[in-house]
Formats: structure tokens, sequence, C-alpha cells
């Protein structure tokens, strides 16, 4: 017979025992994500326009000031942290996101008290999904009934089971997922779904969290909100009749004839397959503090940690992957460089030049992508046999903020192509690699995708972009990776975590110093060309923050 769940009912007053999990820290800058295609204005105002005259800039730290609040409590307002490394140096996840299942009755407070644990974890990047977005899409006679109030949405089989399992799955694996809209309005799903990505944690809250075996495998931690009854109702009416443009005698109706007996049948017993029983649920404060510390110690142990020294020596004296193709060293290619890596070249030298090798690496890399035998009539009325391009579409993805100074010379060569952005920092107390923001386009999948950074020394960034694709399903051959400049060691971390990927630059320095930047290299790209300052003590700063 299974262990009755544990009941986290602890009066907390002052004159409880404490313990060590009764005081965990209640700071927060996290929440739900979803990041492709969504409506946040372009983050162009982050950086300086070229050739404007104005006097060089300070170098800011680049943050996703367009990014709207994912959070707001009484206090403050919580914004997305940066992501950091979710699988190891095989570009792999090497272990699941944190699933929490949040079950109860309805109107019980199960996504009150998510927001209550979103809010104390001290974890970057949160995922909430609710299943109320998976309700199935009604026949015609089911609509009726709804309409009527004669149809049972508490009752398992309005719920689908088999879209949520995948989902779940998808998240856990750290995929990209595509999550319905549910109109309670119109008891129907709307034409647009949203995107989840990103999780470390994920919270599931339903009715029916605990209703299929399946999910329940699924889920790492569950925990059954309780709340009395006449709270439930209370609550109910106030949400039916406000939000969901419903009369009272019509929730009345539902609650007595449907609400109430699924709250007896289905939902109730699955309180004993809950680990932890929350009483009251919003107002048990000591309970969701014991929620955070229990999620708090998982997540210790699924921490990655990345040595760097380990990553740089880990493919010394090895012979360069087949998958680079370095741009020919022709007497001009050499001479731009030249040019570029010269201290003492003007910024707009500088850029010039710049551009003249973004433009010459772009046009080699087409011509990786797959072309196929056609034939095309001339003016003349003669057959030309020629090749067309044997792809559905091409993107560029910019890893800002160098990154994005290769999009001009990606738009002249290819028409109408499709592009997205991806910042991308290092956090200066780990060393490590954090995704900040992406904005990809819709269906990104079905694309040959160009990956734009201007410098790669470890690779680090470069792999966390990659990474960022292949969740979103993007094959690993399709992917194919651009920079002016690449050390040997970023060449090595990129094509050893992802063999597919094409990796393709005008030159390769053999070498990284202590602090990781390119020698004999050329200096902080993203300063040169957008006139910001550099640090004081002039060190290399992007090409670890941004290009990695």
């Amino acid at each position: 017979m299974a262990a009755p769940p544990a009941r986290a009912d602890a009066d907390p007053s002052p004159t409880s025992p404490p313990t060590a999990r009764d005081t965990p820290g209640r700071q927060a800058e996290k929440s739900e994500t979803a990041c492709e295609e969504r409506n946040a204005e372009s983050l162009d105002r982050l950086l300086p326009p070229v050739g404007t005259g104005r006097s060089p800039r300070k170098r800011t730290t680049s943050q996703c000031k367009s990014e709207p609040p994912l959070l707001r409590t009484s206090k403050r307002t919580i914004y997305t942290a940066g992501r950091p490394p979710w699988y190891n140096e095989h570009g792999t996840q090497s272990k699941e996101a944190f699933a929490i299942g949040l079950g109860g009755g309805s109107a019980s407070g199960k996504t009150t008290v998510a927001r209550m644990i979103i809010e104390a974890l001290d974890v970057p990047w949160v995922v909430l999904l609710s299943m109320d977005s998976f309700y199935k899409v009604l026949t015609e006679q089911q609509q009726e009934q709804a309409a009527h109030n004669n149809f049972n949405f508490d009752h398992p089989d309005a719920f689908d089971f088999d879209l949520i399992i995948s989902t779940l799955k998808k998240l856990k694996q750290g995929k990209s997922v595509k999550v319905p809209i549910y109109d309670f309005t119109t008891h129907s799903r709307k034409k647009d779904w949203k995107t989840l990505y990103g999780a470390n944690v994920i919270i599931f809250e339903g009715i029916m969290a605990f209703a299929d075996k399946t999910l329940l495998e699924l889920l790492d931690m569950k925990i059954f909100v309780d709340t009395d009854s006449d709270i439930r109702l209370v609550r109910r009416l106030r949400r039916d009749i406000s939000e969901r443009g419903r009369d009272i005698e019509g929730v009345i109706k539902q609650y007595n004839k449907f609400v109430k007996p699924s709250f007896d049948q289905y939902i109730q017993p699955t309180m004993r397959l809950a680990d932890i029983v929350v009483p009251r649920g919003s107002g048990n404060t000591v309970a969701i503090d014991l929620i955070v510390q229990h999620v708090h110690s998982q997540l210790e142990e699924r921490k990655l940690r990345w040595d760097m020294a380990a990553l740089a020596s880990a493919h010394q004296c090895h012979p360069l992957p087949r998958t680079l193709s370095v741009l020919k060293s022709t007497p001009q290619v050499r001479g731009m460089h030249t040019i570029i890596r010269d201290k003492e070249t003007s910024r707009d030298e500088f850029i010039f030049y710049s551009k003249r090798l973004m433009r010459l690496l772009i046009e080699h890399a087409l011509s990786f992508l797959p072309f196929q035998d056609c034939v095309v009539q001339t003016p003349q009325g003669q057959d030309y046999a020629g090749k067309c391009y044997a792809g559905k579409q091409i993107t560029g993805v910019s890893i800002l903020r160098a990154g994005e100074t290769m999009e001009p010379a990606l738009r002249a060569v290819c028409k109408d192509v499709r592009i997205g952005t991806i910042l991308i920092q290092t956090n200066q107390l780990t060393g490590e690699p954090e995704l900040h923001y992406l904005r990809l386009p819709k269906d990104i999948s079905d694309d040959h995708v160009i990956l734009m950074d201007c410098t790669v020394s470890t690779g680090a960034a470069a792999m966390m972009a990659v990474r960022v694709l292949l969740d979103h399903d993007v094959p690993e051959d399709k992917i194919f990776l651009l920079s002016l400049l690449m050390a040997e060691m970023g060449v090595h971390s990129v094509a050893y975590a992802f063999p597919r990927v094409r990796i393709i630059t005008t030159a390769v320095d053999k070498r990284v110093n202590d602090l990781f930047r390119i020698i004999p290299g050329i200096g902080n790209f993203g300063d040169r060309y957008f006139g910001t300052d550099a640090v004081p003590d002039g060190s290399d700063e992007e090409e670890v923050a941004y290009t990695g």
C-alpha cells in the first residue's frame, strides 16, 4: 500500500522549530518564457548606428530591454535571467528539466501557488504550463452542449492527454514546443499557438495533473493544493462571471452537475499520489518554502559546470575537422585581413574592409548549399542546363551583437532571406555563456540556417547558439556557422559537439591566451565596428561575452 503524501501544514508562527528547509532565499528574477516569434520590439536601439559621426560611446552590457517583464509582484518586477548551458561538451542535454506537477480542484489556487514558487525560485528560466491549454477540440454537438452549460469540462476525457504528454516530454528534453491557446468564451482553440522554450524547471498545473499514468511518470515532484470547497466555489463564480462571460445561474448549474461530482470522483482520489499536500493553497507560505528548498537541492544535483581550460586543451594537436572550410587566402583576402587586424586602422576603414570580407565569406558559404539540375530557356529560345537551390528557404541567425553586422551582406546576396537573433553573454562569475534572448522565424526547422558571428574563440557561444537551433528542430547538417575569424580551439569545440555542422571562415588563428582571446586576433570586433570604447583594462570582453 502506498505511503500517504506528506502534509505541509505547519503553523508559520515564530514558535515553530526552524529547519534547514524553512528559510530558502526568496529572491527571484525568473518566469516562463516564450521566445520564438514574439512581438518584442527590436534590439536595434541597443546598437549605435554606423557613420553617424557621434563620439565613441562607453560600452554598455547588452540586455534584452525589449523583453517585457514576465512576472510582477506587489513589490517588484521580475525579468528573465540568462540561461546557463543545459548541455555538456558533447552538445547533448545530460539531465532533463525538473518537472513539478500541481494538482487540485478547480479554483483551488494552483496557478497562484505556481507563481509563488516561480517568484521564490532562484533559478533561471522557469516554464509554467497550464492544463487549461489542452482541452480537446469540441464537435458541433459538444459546442452546443457547452453553450448551454451541459458539457463536462471537468472529466478526464475533456483533455488531450496525448498532446500534453508529448509536449511535456519535449520540454523536459530542452526542446521548443508549441502550445494551443484555449478560448474559454467560445470553447475553442485559437488559430495561433504560443511557443515555449528554455525550461530548467517546468511547473505543470491542472485539475487532472495526476489522472494519467504516463503523465505521472514525467513529473519529478507532485503537489496537491487542498482548498476548502466553499472557497473554491466562490473563486469559480468570480472568475467565470468576470473573466469568461458566464452568468451566475449557469456557473452554479455547471458546478453542481459536473464540477463537484468530478472532483469527488476523479480529482480528490489523486491526492494520495502527491508527494506533498498544501492545505490553504497560497496562504501556506511554509509549504511553499519547503517546496522551493527541495527544488533547489534537486537542481544542484543536476547542475553542469564547464571547465573552459579543459575544453581548450582537449583537442590540442588534433587536425582541423573536415567540416571546416576556410576561404582561400588570396593576396586580396590576406590584404584585407592585414587592414582589419592593424590596430591603427580607422573605424571607417575597419568597417569597409570587414564588409568586403563578409560578402566574400557569405558568397563562399552559399556554394555549400544543395543544388539540383534544372533547365531554363534563354531569350534566344535555347535551353540552358543550369543549377537551382534544392532547399525550401534560407534563414540567417545572428549572434548579437557582432554577428548582426553580417546581416546586410547576407541580405545583399539572398533575396527575401529571413533573419533571427540570439543574445548570448558570459557570466563574469562562472565564465559560462548564458542565453538571454532569442527571436527566431516560424517553421525554421524546414530551412537551411546560416548562423553568423564575427569572431569565435572558445566556441562556447557558438555551441549554445547551435544547441538552440537544434532544440527548435533544425537538422544539424542544415546549420552553417560563419565567422570572419576563428581560433582553432573554437573550431574543434564546435566540430566535436556537432560534427555535422558546416564551419566556414576567412581565417583560423592557432591560439587563444589565458583569457581565451584569439591570438594574434583582431581585437574586440564589436567595439571597433560600432565605435564603443574598450573596457579600462583593455580586455577583449566581447570575444568572450558574445562570440566566445
